[in-house]
């Protein structure tokens, strides 16, 4: 099924990784380029969004890494502009950037609160913002792809985490709804609890690793290529029919 997303042209946000490893921003953007998009690497930090072009480079596919913090919309501007510079359309948003507070409400101090939906909403809203008007004026359509997570439905302890994916997955429905006549569908991803490079350096013991995988109810653990895939499934034409969704990619904990 090589090919998927030949011809199109992506940008991923938060396509580094806090180490070398493999989080969903730089597997989505391996696995774009695989597919055959051409694929803008956002990140705040410019060494982690190199890495990134180095693997997808060593696969013969094409990326560019672009320095950017997308909490502010001159940034968000000048990454979709670069995008169209570089390669003369847009089709797909991954909007992948996110951080975690993890506190009660009674804990959350206003700084903290305001961060969290600064960088886990606000950056969507205006990286869509840009993203919509270039698409529609160059591909006649697109696709956007938001992260959330499971923690919008079970947010035990993580209250401000839990609003900032519960307004993400608004966010998601409202967009479809508002831009489906044009083409362009927004859709959205829930990850579980996968073992990724943000998981891996808060230095998870191998205790809480493991039951974090018991928890799912295929009882094995997630990896970032598994919310890439679905990041793959939703921008490709093979969902067409397919908006305002939001897809738990989780192992089965929600049903668990």
């Amino acid at each position: 099924m090589a090919g998927r997303l030949n011809g199109r042209v992506a940008i991923v946000t938060g396509a580094g990784s806090q180490t070398e490893g493999i989080g969903n921003g730089r597997a989505t953007a391996v696995l774009f380029a695989r597919e055959g998009a051409r694929v803008l690497l956002v990140d705040r930090r410019l060494e982690a969004a190199e890495l990134t072009a180095r693997l997808i480079a060593e696969e013969h596919g094409e990326a560019e890494p672009f320095a950017a913090d997308v909490t502010s919309e001159a940034a968000c501007r000048a990454m979709v502009e670069r995008a169209l510079g570089r390669w003369g359309r847009l089709d797909i948003l991954v909007n992948n950037v996110g951080i975690g507070i993890a506190k009660r409400i009674t804990e959350v101090t206003l700084e903290e609160w305001e961060l969290q939906m600064r960088v886990n909403v606000t950056s969507m809203a205006l990286a869509s913002k840009h993203a919509i008007p270039a698409m529609l004026a160059t591909a006649g359509g697109g696709a956007i792809v938001n992260i959330s997570s499971i923690a919008s439905q079970r947010g035990r302890g993580l209250a401000p985490y839990a609003a900032s994916k519960g307004a993400v997955e608004a966010l998601t429905r409202a967009m479809a709804a508002d831009h489906g006549r044009d083409g362009i569908r927004v859709n959205a991803i829930a990850p579980g609890p996968a073992y990724t490079p943000m998981v891996s350096a808060r230095g998870m013991p191998e205790s809480v690793r493991e039951a974090r995988r018991k928890s799912t109810a295929l009882g094995i653990e997630g990896t970032a290529w598994d919310i890439a895939w679905a990041a793959v499934y939703l921008a490709s034409d093979e969902a067409r029919w397919v908006t305002g969704v939001v897809l738990p990619v989780d192992g089965g904990v929600l049903v668990n």
